[in-house]
């Protein structure tokens, strides 16, 4: 099956993906879009995803109740505020976030100034519903109409994206179809709006090092991210610099995370990325605002992460030790807020 490539810049090729042959084609098609799946994570970290399943319509629904959202007054936003790490719900103003570039050589030279600098965004988290440990931070009744349902319609439909996209794995790896069902049928995942606000261009002469999003990688299993067709997205290349990483219509950007490096005993790559000022000609003087919309997708807290069967030849093949999903997603998560 001929695959076509939604990125290919620097030695970095990012697969573009027609996931339909997964959900509905032939064994011999589910086999070959989960062969291209596992490899793009493999070599590339990131992949897109056409066909996948979710309307147009819907993704452009969520878009549109995410800018009501932060259309509000700060001071209607500022209640909402995330206060428990751990819980990681709510809403996170301008220079809230501490994205921390990795200590192990893949992060550039300059990551760390990018890290003095007030990141251009803002954003608000959403866990699954219902927790018995955690709550949903939301806009009093009639603030932002349909929002809660909005979202959590939504956070259902990426759930079960995240299950499919797993299977694809399982079977690139010649496991079981539903090997990983049993890890991410629990919905321990954070539905994540964003928005960029306009920004005057200069702001990235005048200020070295000045990024809407630092140097960072993702910290779960998998991450959804629909674009709006702004740009900026920067995923690194092996050759050391970053590629554009372009918005393409009605697709997922889909990247693997830290986690599932580490579930697949570094077989599977999470590649640094970063968001930038958008392409643009010499003339712009403002930057309108950016969207964006991530899902980040996590195995079940309390399930013990161990390499995966194939993943390694012995016990001393092993890179690292078990650890449950919970606990080294806090662990992220405590040193960025």
């Amino acid at each position: 099956m001929s695959i076509e490539a939604a990125v290919q810049d620097q030695g970095l090729v990012i697969p573009l993906i027609d996931f339909s042959k997964f959900l509905h084609g032939t064994a011999a098609e589910r086999a070959a879009t989960a062969a291209a799946i596992l490899g793009g994570f493999q070599t590339a970290g990131f992949i897109y995803l056409r066909n996948h399943a979710i309307p147009a319509s819907t993704v452009r629904a969520v878009f549109a109740r995410s800018a009501d959202f932060f259309a509000q007054p700060l001071d209607a936003k500022t209640p909402l505020s995330l206060t428990d790490p751990a819980a990681n719900r709510g809403y996170l103003r301008q220079g809230r976030e501490k994205l921390v570039p990795p200590d192990d050589g893949r992060a550039s030279a300059d990551s760390t100034v990018r890290k003095e600098i007030v990141e251009l965004k803002e954003s608000f988290e959403i866990g699954r519903e219902p927790d018995d440990t955690y709550e949903n931070h939301w806009p009093e009744d009639g603030a932002v109409d349909g929002f809660r349902e909005e979202m959590m319609g939504f956070f259902a439909t990426c759930k079960d994206l995240h299950v499919q996209v797993m299977r694809a794995i399982a079977i690139g790896l010649g496991l079981e179809e539903k090997h990983f069902d049993g890890f991410v049928d629990g919905g321990d995942n954070t539905l994540r709006l964003l928005h960029y606000p306009q920004v005057r261009a200069d702001v990235f002469k005048t200020n070295v090092g000045q990024v809407r999003a630092g140097e960072h990688c993702d910290y779960g299993s998998i991450t959804l991210l629909f674009q709006d067709s702004r740009g900026g997205l920067q995923v690194k290349a092996p050759s050391g610099a970053f590629v554009d990483a372009t918005p393409i219509p009605d697709t997922i950007v889909v990247n693997a995370g830290d986690l599932l490096a580490r579930w697949s005993n570094n077989t599977i790559k999470s590649t640094i990325h970063r968001v930038v000022e958008p392409p643009h000609g010499a003339d712009v003087e403002v930057f309108p605002p950016r969207y964006s919309i991530a899902y980040f997708c996590n195995p079940n807290f309390d399930r013990l992460i161990e390499a995966m069967p194939g993943t390694y030849a012995d016990e001393t093949d092993k890179k690292y030790e078990g650890i449950t999903s919970g606990e080294y997603l806090f662990q992220r998560l405590a040193a960025t807020y």
